[in-house]
């Protein structure tokens, strides 16, 4: 399911909007559900905490009550996995948009060829939101980057109290709950212990004896419980 939030305070603009977003979802046979308002009220703010899958937001740069770029700043503090595009009758804000670290897809005028380019960037977030090829996420206000298939395994370090995060090139000791992170992942990470998920596609075998799973760097681990050992093996 897409979820497209749309803010627009011009309702003409607004309907126009969902208009060019309907007629792309259909035309691409996507499952869609659009959340549209005239405002940055307390309905909006609303969506944003609702955990939502595979969200895109259309946001009006200019509002009455707010800017959209402030909008966009808290939606990042919060979920940085979202795809966001700005839409405005003022390209002169582009390079305070840019100034802005926010991870934003594009920035639309209204008024020039916008179907066409909302379009492309409609298609550009489908891509963006189909392939999960990384995690994002902030932690102490450091911005974490980190390539799934890099990932070996995800455990918690009940010590130090953290998740450490296995790569090949590195151990990342974050302050994010194991289950955090795991909401991040996609199918191919299976659990393997109560404090332990793997990710299966650099799983080379799994000694059920002795309890040694071993991946594809010659790596391995012993967290195995029997609880999980009939699913993974």
């Amino acid at each position: 399911m897409i979820n497209v939030i749309i803010c627009d305070d011009n309702n003409k603009d607004r309907i126009n909007v969902i208009r060019i977003v309907k007629k792309f979802m259909e035309k691409y046979n996507k499952e869609y559900s659009i959340h549209s308002y005239d405002d940055y009220n307390s309905e909006f703010y609303k969506i944003i905490e609702t955990k939502l899958p595979s969200k895109i937001y259309l946001l009006d740069i200019e509002t009455p009550t707010k800017s959209g770029i402030d909008v966009a700043r808290e939606i990042r503090r919060k979920d940085i996995n979202s795809v966001i595009i700005f839409l405005t009758a003022h390209d002169e804000l582009g390079n305070i948009v840019l100034k802005n670290d926010l991870m934003f897809l594009s920035f639309i005028n209204k008024f020039d060829d916008c179907e066409n380019r909302l379009n492309n960037s409609l298609m550009k977030a489908l891509n963006i939101l189909n392939k999960k090829n990384t995690i994002r996420f902030f932690d102490r206000n450091v911005l974490y980057t980190i390539n799934i298939n890099d990932i070996l395994y995800i455990t918690k370090d009940s010590f130090e109290r953290k998740t450490i995060i296995k790569t090949d090139y590195a151990e990342f000791k974050v302050n994010k709950s194991l289950s955090d992170i795991v909401k991040m992942l996609d199918n191919r990470f299976i659990q393997t212990h109560r404090a332990c998920y793997i990710n299966s596609d650099r799983k080379v075998s799994i000694n059920k004896t002795s309890k040694i799973i071993t991946f594809d760097n010659n790596e391995t681990i012993d967290l195995l419980s029997d609880k999980y050992k009939k699913e993974v093996c």
